[in-house]
Protein backbone atom coordinates (compact mmCIF):
# COMPACT_ATOMS: atom_id res chain seq x y z
CA UNK A 1 0.00 0.00 0.00
CA UNK A 2 1.24 3.65 -1.01
CA UNK A 3 0.56 6.76 0.57
CA UNK A 4 -1.39 9.21 -1.74
CA UNK A 5 1.90 11.27 -1.69
CA UNK A 6 4.57 8.85 -2.62
CA UNK A 7 2.68 6.89 -5.97
CA UNK A 8 5.55 7.00 -8.10
CA UNK A 9 6.53 4.04 -10.30
CA UNK A 10 10.51 2.87 -10.12
CA UNK A 11 11.52 5.48 -12.69
CA UNK A 12 9.46 8.36 -10.44
CA UNK A 13 6.79 9.39 -13.01
CA UNK A 14 3.15 9.80 -11.75
CA UNK A 15 0.06 8.09 -13.20
CA UNK A 16 -2.30 9.75 -14.80
CA UNK A 17 -4.37 9.08 -12.02
CA UNK A 18 -2.37 10.52 -9.46
CA UNK A 19 -1.63 13.59 -11.21
CA UNK A 20 -5.51 14.63 -11.90
CA UNK A 21 -5.75 14.21 -8.05
CA UNK A 22 -2.89 16.47 -7.38
CA UNK A 23 -3.87 18.91 -10.02
CA UNK A 24 -6.95 18.84 -9.04
CA UNK A 25 -7.02 18.86 -5.35
CA UNK A 26 -8.68 15.22 -5.04
CA UNK A 27 -6.28 14.31 -1.85
CA UNK A 28 -7.78 11.06 -0.23
CA UNK A 29 -9.15 10.01 -3.61
CA UNK A 30 -6.28 7.25 -3.68
CA UNK A 31 -6.95 5.76 -0.76
CA UNK A 32 -10.80 5.53 -1.63
CA UNK A 33 -10.12 3.98 -4.56
CA UNK A 34 -8.40 1.59 -2.74
CA UNK A 35 -10.63 1.20 -0.19
CA UNK A 36 -13.50 0.33 -2.28
CA UNK A 37 -11.43 -2.09 -4.59
CA UNK A 38 -10.10 -3.71 -1.89
CA UNK A 39 -13.82 -3.89 -0.02
CA UNK A 40 -15.71 -7.06 1.04
CA UNK A 41 -17.60 -8.48 -2.01
CA UNK A 42 -20.86 -7.13 -1.44
CA UNK A 43 -19.69 -3.56 -1.45
CA UNK A 44 -16.74 -3.84 -3.38
CA UNK A 45 -16.86 -1.80 -6.96
CA UNK A 46 -14.84 -3.00 -10.44
CA UNK A 47 -12.59 -1.27 -12.20
CA UNK A 48 -15.36 0.27 -14.59
CA UNK A 49 -17.09 1.45 -11.76
CA UNK A 50 -14.15 3.13 -10.13
CA UNK A 51 -13.29 4.64 -13.05
CA UNK A 52 -16.97 6.28 -13.72
CA UNK A 53 -17.00 7.35 -10.18
CA UNK A 54 -13.21 9.45 -10.00
CA UNK A 55 -14.55 10.89 -13.62
CA UNK A 56 -17.80 12.07 -12.19
CA UNK A 57 -15.73 13.22 -9.05
CA UNK A 58 -13.06 14.81 -11.50
CA UNK A 59 -15.89 16.46 -13.51
CA UNK A 60 -17.36 18.09 -10.52
CA UNK A 61 -13.73 19.64 -9.35
CA UNK A 62 -13.99 21.07 -13.05
CA UNK A 63 -16.91 22.75 -12.62
CA UNK A 64 -16.20 24.44 -8.97
CA UNK A 65 -13.24 25.62 -10.76
CA UNK A 66 -14.89 27.60 -13.41
CA UNK A 67 -17.27 28.86 -10.63
CA UNK A 68 -20.33 26.64 -11.22
CA UNK A 69 -22.73 25.41 -8.57
CA UNK A 70 -23.35 21.81 -9.49
CA UNK A 71 -27.06 20.46 -7.59
CA UNK A 72 -27.05 16.86 -6.53
CA UNK A 73 -27.34 14.71 -9.77
CA UNK A 74 -26.49 17.35 -12.25
CA UNK A 75 -22.82 15.92 -12.20
CA UNK A 76 -23.96 12.43 -12.91
CA UNK A 77 -26.33 13.66 -15.56
CA UNK A 78 -23.28 15.94 -17.36
CA UNK A 79 -21.12 13.04 -17.20
CA UNK A 80 -23.88 10.54 -18.66
CA UNK A 81 -24.21 13.21 -21.80
CA UNK A 82 -21.17 13.06 -22.24
CA UNK A 83 -19.84 9.71 -22.12
CA UNK A 84 -23.11 7.28 -22.47
CA UNK A 85 -23.25 6.03 -26.07
CA UNK A 86 -26.94 5.67 -26.11
CA UNK A 87 -26.88 9.58 -25.89
CA UNK A 88 -28.15 11.48 -29.38
CA UNK A 89 -25.60 13.51 -30.37
CA UNK A 90 -27.93 16.43 -29.76
CA UNK A 91 -28.09 15.98 -26.24
CA UNK A 92 -24.19 15.38 -26.35
CA UNK A 93 -23.85 18.96 -27.87
CA UNK A 94 -26.17 21.08 -25.16
CA UNK A 95 -24.54 19.41 -22.50
CA UNK A 96 -21.17 20.38 -23.92
CA UNK A 97 -22.03 24.15 -24.74
CA UNK A 98 -23.35 23.99 -21.82
CA UNK A 99 -20.01 23.80 -19.91
CA UNK A 100 -18.23 25.64 -22.59
CA UNK A 101 -20.17 29.06 -21.90
CA UNK A 102 -19.26 28.44 -17.80
CA UNK A 103 -15.77 28.25 -19.13
CA UNK A 104 -14.73 24.58 -19.12
CA UNK A 105 -12.31 23.22 -21.79
CA UNK A 106 -14.45 20.15 -22.56
CA UNK A 107 -12.08 18.46 -25.33
CA UNK A 108 -9.41 18.89 -22.37
CA UNK A 109 -12.17 17.39 -19.28
CA UNK A 110 -12.74 13.88 -21.81
CA UNK A 111 -8.90 13.67 -22.65
CA UNK A 112 -8.34 13.19 -19.06
CA UNK A 113 -11.36 11.31 -17.99
CA UNK A 114 -9.75 7.97 -16.63
CA UNK A 115 -10.04 4.62 -18.28
CA UNK A 116 -10.84 1.18 -15.79
CA UNK A 117 -7.14 0.47 -17.06
CA UNK A 118 -5.87 3.35 -15.69
CA UNK A 119 -7.43 2.82 -12.29
CA UNK A 120 -5.97 -0.99 -12.53
CA UNK A 121 -2.48 0.61 -13.52
CA UNK A 122 -2.89 3.06 -10.71
CA UNK A 123 -4.46 1.15 -7.65
CA UNK A 124 -1.89 -2.08 -8.41
CA UNK A 125 1.61 -0.56 -9.89
CA UNK A 126 1.38 2.60 -8.02
CA UNK A 127 -0.12 1.85 -4.71
CA UNK A 128 0.92 -1.78 -4.34
CA UNK A 129 -2.32 -3.39 -4.00
CA UNK A 130 -3.35 -6.60 -4.05
CA UNK A 131 -6.46 -8.32 -3.47
CA UNK A 132 -7.30 -11.53 -1.90
CA UNK A 133 -8.34 -13.18 -4.35
CA UNK A 134 -8.34 -12.65 -8.34
CA UNK A 135 -12.16 -11.87 -10.07
CA UNK A 136 -12.94 -12.10 -13.31
CA UNK A 137 -12.73 -9.08 -13.99
CA UNK A 138 -8.78 -9.13 -12.58
CA UNK A 139 -8.40 -12.61 -15.07
CA UNK A 140 -9.46 -10.55 -18.10
CA UNK A 141 -7.76 -7.42 -17.07
CA UNK A 142 -4.05 -9.64 -16.06
CA UNK A 143 -4.99 -11.22 -20.21
CA UNK A 144 -5.79 -7.98 -21.83
CA UNK A 145 -2.15 -6.47 -20.19
CA UNK A 146 -0.58 -9.60 -21.57
CA UNK A 147 -1.60 -9.05 -24.81
CA UNK A 148 -0.91 -5.09 -24.97
CA UNK A 149 2.97 -5.58 -24.24
CA UNK A 150 3.41 -8.61 -26.59
CA UNK A 151 1.40 -5.87 -29.43
CA UNK A 152 4.22 -3.19 -28.31
CA UNK A 153 7.20 -5.42 -28.48
CA UNK A 154 5.91 -7.12 -31.97
CA UNK A 155 5.56 -3.56 -33.21
CA UNK A 156 8.96 -1.92 -31.75
CA UNK A 157 10.86 -5.28 -33.35
CA UNK A 158 9.16 -4.93 -36.61
CA UNK A 159 10.07 -0.89 -36.70
CA UNK A 160 13.93 -1.85 -35.80
CA UNK A 161 13.64 -4.49 -39.03
CA UNK A 162 12.20 -1.74 -41.80
CA UNK A 163 14.46 0.73 -40.35
CA UNK A 164 17.28 -1.43 -40.61
CA UNK A 165 16.57 -2.89 -44.20
CA UNK A 166 15.58 0.91 -45.48
CA UNK A 167 19.33 2.26 -43.98
CA UNK A 168 20.65 -0.38 -45.84
CA UNK A 169 19.29 0.11 -49.16
CA UNK A 170 17.37 -3.25 -48.93
CA UNK A 171 13.60 -1.78 -48.96
CA UNK A 172 12.55 1.66 -50.21
CA UNK A 173 10.06 3.10 -48.02
CA UNK A 174 8.74 6.75 -47.03
CA UNK A 175 8.00 7.76 -43.44
CA UNK A 176 6.49 5.10 -41.88
CA UNK A 177 4.68 3.70 -38.97
CA UNK A 178 3.98 0.23 -38.34
CA UNK A 179 0.72 -0.63 -36.67
CA UNK A 180 -0.15 -3.95 -34.99
CA UNK A 181 -3.90 -4.87 -34.78
CA UNK A 182 -5.12 -8.26 -32.99
CA UNK A 183 -8.96 -9.11 -33.58
CA UNK A 184 -10.82 -12.24 -32.99
CA UNK A 185 -13.27 -13.39 -35.36
CA UNK A 186 -16.39 -15.42 -34.19
CA UNK A 187 -17.23 -18.38 -36.42
CA UNK A 188 -20.35 -18.45 -35.08
CA UNK A 189 -21.96 -15.24 -35.59
CA UNK A 190 -19.35 -14.33 -38.56
CA UNK A 191 -18.27 -10.88 -36.57
CA UNK A 192 -14.72 -10.01 -35.84
CA UNK A 193 -13.12 -7.32 -32.77
CA UNK A 194 -10.36 -5.81 -31.84
CA UNK A 195 -9.06 -8.16 -29.25
CA UNK A 196 -9.53 -5.29 -26.47
CA UNK A 197 -13.18 -4.38 -27.92
CA UNK A 198 -13.82 -8.21 -26.84
CA UNK A 199 -12.23 -8.39 -23.83
CA UNK A 200 -14.12 -5.63 -22.71
CA UNK A 201 -17.47 -6.23 -23.47
CA UNK A 202 -17.30 -10.04 -22.38
CA UNK A 203 -19.26 -11.67 -25.36
CA UNK A 204 -19.49 -11.07 -28.91
CA UNK A 205 -22.36 -10.13 -30.81
CA UNK A 206 -24.05 -13.45 -30.69
CA UNK A 207 -23.72 -14.13 -26.73
CA UNK A 208 -21.79 -16.58 -27.28
CA UNK A 209 -19.38 -17.63 -24.57
CA UNK A 210 -16.28 -15.36 -24.60
CA UNK A 211 -13.49 -18.93 -24.32
CA UNK A 212 -15.32 -20.45 -27.11
CA UNK A 213 -15.07 -17.29 -29.40
CA UNK A 214 -11.48 -16.16 -28.86
CA UNK A 215 -10.15 -19.34 -30.34
CA UNK A 216 -9.09 -17.64 -33.34
CA UNK A 217 -7.20 -14.45 -33.59
CA UNK A 218 -5.50 -12.77 -36.95
CA UNK A 219 -2.81 -10.47 -36.58
CA UNK A 220 -1.90 -7.48 -39.21
CA UNK A 221 0.32 -4.63 -39.44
Amino acid sequence: MSSDGNERSGRGRRSKVRRLIDEYDLEGEGERLENRWTANREDRLSLRELADDFNRRLLRAVMVEVGMNPLDGEVANTYRLLTDDDVSSGMQTQARQTLEREGVDVDELQKNFVSHQAIHTYLTKYRGVKRDEQTDEDRVQKGLDTIQRLRSRTAAVSENIVENLASTGRIAVGDFEVLVDVRVFCRDCGTQYDVQDLLEEGRCECGGNLVSAAGETEASR
